[in-house]
């Protein structure tokens, strides 16, 4: 199983985690991540780690759809690519509607449809075989009625096949994932559910698809309290990284078999009680999405994922080297 640093949003002058990626990339790790949601970008923290490092692959984790037209997120990719000597993993999403029509201002619907033609111009932009054109509704190329005309890209780029990873969490989303992407990135994943919830989806996937599974890993003897701190984030996706109506991680936490818990949580997020809402997340489900506790039952649980279809392990909540070191070791057996 590979391993990966996922850092999630940079936020403010102080979060530079170079000394983190540093040691990731001495003791081994495959690649480190970004995020990017209402605030920090995905790529500009990625090339400030990319200057300082020399062997780690850099992902995105995950640039948002919206939040750029394809031929953007593919000129952004190939530089990026280029100035890192072709070390970055592109990961893409469709987010949510709160976000794309809230921030954005962008219509939501179809986000398969629009997913599929975003990969489909990308590539094309990369390949540079001939003009890039798209007939799709989404993103019609050269603008329909307009003096555009086909373009192809001034640049060479250093890879013309950038791997591509997809952020989903919908067994339909998963399964295109499977069929244009190499990777899926799987924000909350239940090792001992995956096949069930997602098996068929990933029943197409070509020989070395990755499975890159965000997970949470905390090293700690106070079990309930480290559990605490994997609630506090699941209450806040649960409960309001959403609409009521229309919140993509409730729906996750449901198909996992925590329907019943998932909209009691969100409505008691949506109305202000916040507190109860957390307290509502079930102990099994946070430990099931996560490793936490001592290292020798953070090693036993380990078990599970190595008997899941992921294959790598994205780690958040660690940035000190011996704290990176230990999960290295555990993940690798020591």
């Amino acid at each position: 199983m590979k391993l990966g640093l996922n850092l999630g949003y940079w936020q403010r002058d102080a979060d530079d985690a170079t000394e983190s990626v540093l040691a990731a990339e001495r003791l081994g790790y495959d690649s480190v991540w970004t995020a990017e949601a209402y605030g920090s970008d995905v790529f500009t923290p990625l090339a400030w780690y990319g200057a300082r490092t020399s062997r780690i692959k850099l992902g995105t984790s995950i640039a948002q759809i919206s939040a750029r037209p394809p031929v953007t997120t593919a000129m952004t990719a190939m530089t990026l690519d280029h100035l890192t000597g072709g070390r970055l993993l592109l990961g893409v999403g469709a987010s949510g509607p709160q976000v794309v029509e809230g921030w954005y201002g962008r219509p939501f619907a179809k986000p398969l449809a629009r997913t599929r033609e975003y990969i489909d111009i990308m590539r094309q932009v990369w390949r540079r075989e001939e003009p890039v054109t798209s007939d799709g509704e989404h993103y019609p190329l050269p603008l329909p009625g307009g003096l555009g005309k086909p373009l192809k890209s001034i640049t060479h780029p250093l890879r013309p096949d950038i791997p591509i990873y997809l952020g989903a969490e919908g067994p339909k989303n998963v399964a295109l994932a499977a069929e244009v992407a190499q990777g899926w990135l799987p924000l909350f994943a239940f090792p001992e559910k995956i096949e069930e919830m997602y098996g068929e989806s990933l029943s197409g996937a070509e020989p070395g698809f990755d499975v890159a599974a965000m997970v949470m890993v905390l090293i700690s003897d106070d079990v309930p309290a480290a559990l605490d701190i994997v609630k506090t984030m699941l209450t806040l996706y649960i409960g309001g990284m959403g609409a009521r109506q229309r919140n993509f991680h409730a729906d996750i936490i449901g198909r996992m078999g925590y329907a019943e818990a998932a909209e009691h949580i969100q409505s008691l997020y949506l109305a202000g009680r916040k507190d109860e809402a957390f307290r509502a997340i079930p102990d099994e489900l946070a430990d099931g999405i996560s490793l936490v506790g001592p290292p020798g039952r953070i090693k036993e649980r380990l078990e599970l994922w190595h008997r899941s279809p992921v294959t790598s392990l994205l780690v958040m909540g660690v940035r000190d080297e011996p704290s990176l070191k230990l999960v290295r070791d555990l993940v690798q057996g020591g």
